[in-house]
């Protein structure tokens, strides 16, 4: 099938296996975007001031449902949006026909496995996807989103990363764990905090911002949030040497 992503070597990571049961799970995505409460107006905004526009092409690693995806979808010339799990992408082709939108490709494959065509991109643009990787896959697909942008290329990468120090850790994920939500349908709660924190990969913003660099990448600009258990990244691909 056009949609099944390439075959891997026996010992390359399985980031279908690693995506999260509840990613592949139909019932679920119907209620994902309500859950996550994410807008995308201000991704959007902050896209067109860093020079967005109808020429570009923009790829939307880790799309979900393609939310981000379709909103920049008007103020480009070519969108690709990338997913690993079959229901999310099964999702998104059905509301982009839906809509009418005509410039937005989805394809199923993930961090390790999207062989991008065409003409390198001018953007990227990754959200709560990139932390189910493990830290040797994670730089490994920074290294490949690095390939994918042309030289001066804008990467915008948001996830949950740790800005506390080490001696702080307890102290910091209580603080975050007790602003959960009590209620599963209109936020995350204890329970699925506890299990990100224990069997996903979030990493030290100072180890990922080292791999950002080694990847190839110059941070332009990043924000940690208050609960500094979320940060954001404004980077652009280094001139080639």
């Amino acid at each position: 099938m056009k949609d099944d992503p390439p075959a891997a070597a026996g010992w390359r990571f399985d980031e279908l296996g690693h995506a999260g049961a509840e990613h592949l799970d139909a019932a679920y995505i119907a209620a994902y975007e309500r859950k996550a409460g994410y807008d995308p107006a201000p991704d959007v905004a902050r896209f067109r001031a860093l020079g967005l526009d109808r020429a570009a092409t923009l790829v939307d690693l880790g799309c979900g449902t393609g939310v981000f995806a379709l909103a920049i979808a008007p103020f480009c010339r070519r969108v690709v949006a990338v997913d690993v799990s079959p229901s999310m992408i099964a999702a998104l082709r059905s509301r982009a026909e839906h809509q009418g939108v005509t410039n937005l490709e989805p394809v199923r494959a993930g961090f390790l496995t999207y062989a991008h065509r065409g003409q390198p991109a001018d953007f990227v643009f990754s959200r709560h996807a990139l932390h189910h990787l493990p830290d040797f896959w994670k730089a490994i697909a920074l290294a490949r989103i690095a390939r994918i942008l042309r030289p001066g290329g804008v990467f915008q990468l948001r996830d949950l990363f740790y800005s506390f120090s080490l001696f702080e850790a307890d102290r910091a994920l209580e603080g975050w764990l007790g602003r959960a939500s009590e209620r599963p349908d209109v936020g995350w709660t204890r329970t699925e905090l506890e299990t990100h924190i224990r069997e996903e990969h979030s990493t030290f913003t100072w180890l990922l911002e080292a791999m950002l660099e080694r990847a190839g990448f110059v941070i332009r600009a990043r924000e940690y949030s208050e609960s500094q258990t979320y940060a954001a990244y404004t980077c652009t691909r280094a001139p080639l040497r």
